[in-house]
């Protein structure tokens, strides 16, 4: 499966792209440079080091496993183990200009360029460990894979703000290419169930049900239709998640003279409106207030919070008067009655709602 999936991918050899005479100032340019110094591998060579790498793996599990050993079968494994290291070593460096080329094909996603190397040569080393020349596919073929998957992790787990579990972004992935197929096909955007469509979102059935009524122009069942509906719904969603988080901060128009956050509502200030209106309830409060004698009124501010927002139980409010919480309780629904009567109540009930 592996070899189906890579027959036809051609790289380009990243080594080929360096000009110029000035190197010290682009690593890029400079890890290039050394990395084309070591000569590529032929089919023959790769076979080679593969056979040493599989010896020193075995030696390296017979030095831990077996106490037994002589001093002369030690030494000659732990040889074997040294070559093992050596092979893999030089297999991987060998390779290294074919992580350059998997990764050019990641720029724009969020990494650095030199952070998506390093992150394909963690594969290529992991390819490099796996590798099983008997299968009969050549290493570059195996290792893309490796080096594809551990790029794209990456991505996964570090270029987004808010990050997005690994199976969802290979979603997300697909979904863009089927996008882009479509909208060359279509020559316009492809609506969401189209790209259900395509996607096979729909069990085989479904699909080949909504195909086959498209093509006839027959009616497509309710039922179906429903199906499809969630479908594309789903669709939609992954559309959602896919999208990056904007800053505040980005520039709006052509002059950049302004941002996004200027043009968004600060829901926590009140409108002219509001504030007008608080500002003559409490001016129609403190009227109303006014014709209480003292201690009602205070008593009613500190039970309300209507001095400072804060309100304050009947022993609090008792404490502060040097009198029971009864007597508190007392004053209070005497002046609650006095505020109930019409002729103060009236120029309160517009507020109410």
């Amino acid at each position: 499966e592996v070899e189906e999936e890579f027959q036809d991918t051609n790289f380009a050899d990243p080594i080929l792209d360096l000009s110029g005479p000035d190197l010290t100032n682009d690593p890029v340019r400079m890890y290039l440079r050394e990395i084309g110094q070591v000569n590529l591998l032929s089919a023959e060579d790769e076979v080679k080091l593969a056979k040493r790498i599989q010896r020193g793996i075995k030696a390296q599990k017979k030095l831990r496993q077996n106490g037994s050993l002589s001093e002369e079968e030690r030494r000659k494994y732990k040889r074997m183990e040294i070559d093992g290291k050596l092979a893999k070593r030089y297999l991987a460096e060998a390779n290294l200009r074919l992580v350059v080329s998997v990764a050019k094909r990641y720029i724009g996603r969020g990494m650095s360029f030199l952070d998506l190397i390093q992150e394909g040569n963690i594969g290529l080393l992991r390819a490099v460990e796996k590798f099983d020349h008997r299968r009969g596919y050549k290493f570059s073929t195996y290792a893309t894979w490796w080096i594809r998957q551990a790029i794209s992790r990456a991505i996964a787990d570090q270029a987004r703000v808010i990050r997005i579990p690994v199976h969802m972004v290979e979603t997300i992935n697909r979904l863009a290419r089927t996008q882009r197929r479509l909208l060359q096909e279509y020559g316009r955007e492809p609506t969401a169930k189209e790209i259900a469509l395509e996607m096979n979102l729909l069990p085989d059935e479904d699909t080949e049900a909504i195909r086959e009524a498209m093509q006839n122009g027959t009616p497509i069942d309710p039922a179906l239709e429903r199906r499809w509906r969630r479908a594309a719904s789903k669709v939609r969603r992954i559309i959602r998640i896919s999208q990056e988080p904007m800053s505040l901060e980005t520039p709006i128009g052509s002059e950049e003279n302004s941002s996004l956050g200027d043009f968004i509502e600060d829901e926590s200030v009140v409108g002219p409106v509001d504030a007008a209106s608080k500002q003559l309830l409490k001016e129609q409060l403190n009227e109303i207030l006014s014709s209480l004698n003292e201690r009602e009124r205070q008593v009613l501010e500190m039970r309300f919070g209507l001095a400072d927002g804060q309100g304050h139980t009947l022993e609090e409010v008792g404490a502060k008067f040097g009198v029971t919480r009864e007597r508190i309780r007392q004053i209070e629904a005497k002046a609650l009655r006095k505020l109930r009567h019409p002729i103060r109540s009236r120029k309160l009930r517009d507020y109410l709602s």
